[in-house]
């Protein structure tokens, strides 16, 4: 085999989720981050049966406010033998879980803990600091009224709109979806609090063509899960959901949401991320029973249905008609709310929805799931995971 063909043996189904954890959702809650981040690890760490002291390495985000050092001497981890952080926010999530996958399997460590805690509802907005607001980048999109993620989004959706056809009622679909899912999960923030056609189409804009339910929850709370080895899983206190095979993703020529350098700027690093994602494992697109897909706004689900290959070039609006992402369609998605509906934790809450999926424990459970594609953000560098019950 050469040395490509024996990393991805190493990797596949090497490892596993062998906890979840999370804290409560809301607009606003108490606690600080740390407190949150730590509560989050402490009931993944139950949750898998394992004690805080073998706990040696850890992975979050760049943009994550606690680190690693003081969130180690607080759940009482033992000596750390790997660290990392991904950058690009939501892009970030599976990556977490890649970065441990491999420190397990690898032998760099043999418990670790992934996990994001943010107080975004109840925070400053990241693009009111005026200070940061001109990296280079942004030199080109900022002075031009492009400040927040939603207006760069907006221009994107409207690109994809013109050139494929889709309309409001596509983003309609995924806002659904996605609602219906949350009003049967109690944990989520829209528990309970339908969303009609007519309240979608009457609702503000926040920047057109993205009106108020295209965007996602603004959301304190934090979420964690524990990766050991496979063998060691099959010994723990749930169900092993198997670490199949992880990915990321960074295009050629890329510019962050806008894709301003790109030939086809609707050719996101979901495309990227996605020919690895599938070089490596041993299944495609057609044999997953269900996916979580990141969705800081609606468009980004079509623009990943194409980009990790459930549907044709262009075909991705079209995917979302006759009920195909609720349950019981083509693809249910974001079964416990994503980010529209359950919570905005930077998509750590749709790592844990497929492990509850893969366990059989959601409460929009798929009959007999047996595989889940995760998925980070779509728009910025991203990564995803396949997992397998």
């Amino acid at each position: 085999m050469t040395a490509w063909e024996v990393a991805v043996t190493a990797l596949k189904d090497a490892t596993a989720i062998a906890g979840i954890g999370q804290t409560a959702f809301a607009k606003q809650l108490p606690e600080s981050e740390k407190t949150l981040a730590c509560r989050a690890i402490v009931a993944a760490l139950d949750d898998a049966g394992i004690a805080a002291s073998e706990v040696d390495a850890f992975a979050s985000y760049t943009m994550e406010e606690t680190d690693e050092v003081e969130v180690a001497k607080a759940v009482g981890a033992g000596d750390v033998t790997f660290f990392s952080k991904v950058g690009y926010g939501g892009g970030g999530s599976c990556a977490t879980i890649a970065h441990l996958a491999a420190a397990v399997a690898t032998g760099q460590a043999s418990v670790g803990v992934a996990w994001r805690s943010r107080k975004r509802g109840s925070g400053p907005r990241p693009w009111k600091n005026t200070a940061v607001q001109l990296p280079t980048p942004a030199q080109w999109t900022r002075p031009y009224g492009l400040l927040r993620p939603a207006d760069e989004i907006g221009m994107l959706a409207r690109r994809y709109m013109h050139e494929y056809g889709a309309t409001r009622d596509h983003l309609f679909n995924v806002a659904l979806a996605c609602r219906n899912r949350a009003n049967q999960n109690p944990d989520a923030v829209m528990y309970e609090r339908p969303l009609t056609r007519d309240m979608y189409m009457t609702s503000r804009w926040i920047s057109e063509p993205l009106c108020l339910f295209d965007n996602c929850l603004e959301t304190d709370g934090a979420l964690a899960c524990v990766v050991v080895s496979a063998e060691r899983a099959r010994d723990c206190r749930q169900k092993p959901v198997y670490i199949h095979s992880v990915a990321q993703g960074l295009p050629a020529q890329h510019h962050g949401m806008v894709n301003y350098w790109n030939d086809d700027p609707l050719s996101g690093p979901a495309w990227t991320a996605a020919r690895q994602l599938w070089k490596q494992a041993d299944f495609g697109p057609d044999d997953v029973d269900v996916a979580q897909i990141y969705d800081a706004f609606t468009p980004l689900i079509p623009l990943s249905l194409e980009g990790y290959g459930f549907c044709g070039r262009g075909e991705g609006a079209a995917f979302t008609e006759g009920g195909a992402l609720e349950s019981g369609g083509r693809l249910p998605i974001n079964t416990g709310g994503g980010g529209l509906s359950e919570a905005y934790v930077h998509g750590f809450n749709l790592i844990n929805e497929g492990v509850k999926q893969l366990r059989g424990v959601s409460t929009a459970q798929v009959p007999d799931a047996g595989t889940c594609l995760v998925t980070a953000g779509e728009g910025v560098p991203t990564s995803a995971v396949l997992l397998r019950g």
